[in-house]
């Protein structure tokens, strides 16, 4: 039996994983400074410094950087875990 079309949704489970790695890192940054410092403990990866492409008259700069901390991680795999039950 069909659990309806929002959870058949690729979107809706991207929206959700999204909006979990947000809320992850937010409350990673909100408990940098207590006794739950460790969530925010994580790695970045990406360019740390752009890439500029000048084509003299259009200049183009690439940059990419993502940062997973142990709350960002969380709260992508809690999101996941709300997507299967909806």
């Amino acid at each position: 039996m069909s659990k309806g079309i929002a959870s058949k949704s690729t979107w809706v489970l991207i929206m959700l994983v999204l909006i979990g790695a947000v809320l992850g890192s937010f409350i990673g940054n909100l408990a940098a400074g207590g006794a739950l410092s460790w969530l925010n403990y994580g790695k970045t990866f990406g360019l740390t410094s752009p890439v500029v492409l000048d084509m003299a008259v259009l200049t183009l700069t690439f940059g990419f950087t993502i940062h997973f901390s142990i709350a960002t991680i969380l709260g992508i795999i809690l999101a996941i875990l709300i997507y299967r039950f909806i």
